[in-house]
């Protein structure tokens, strides 16, 4: 997948996990939730359910969305307890 296409699956991702966690950020944070959840989502998706993840679809949408909603979450209880 092109970079352009990481780019819109990290931002729709990363929009959509704000939405559902409650949270407000703006684009750039947004696309690095993104980014990041879609890659923590392919990592335990590939390692623990034995799924490969990739390309440009509805899965690796729902992937990135909740690997960014668990990234959400853990970075929730980390600033919860500082």
């Amino acid at each position: 997948m092109g970079i352009i296409g990481w780019i819109i699956i990290g931002i729709v991702a990363g929009w959509l996990a704000e939405k559902v966690m409650g949270r407000s950020h703006g684009l750039i944070t947004n696309l690095i939730v993104g980014i990041v959840g879609a890659i923590l989502g392919g990592w335990i998706s590939g390692t623990f359910l034995g799924v490969a993840v990739g390309g440009f679809n509805i899965v690796t949408l729902i992937v990135a969305f909740l690997g960014a909603c668990l990234l959400l979450f853990l970075l929730g209880l980390v600033k919860r307890r500082a």
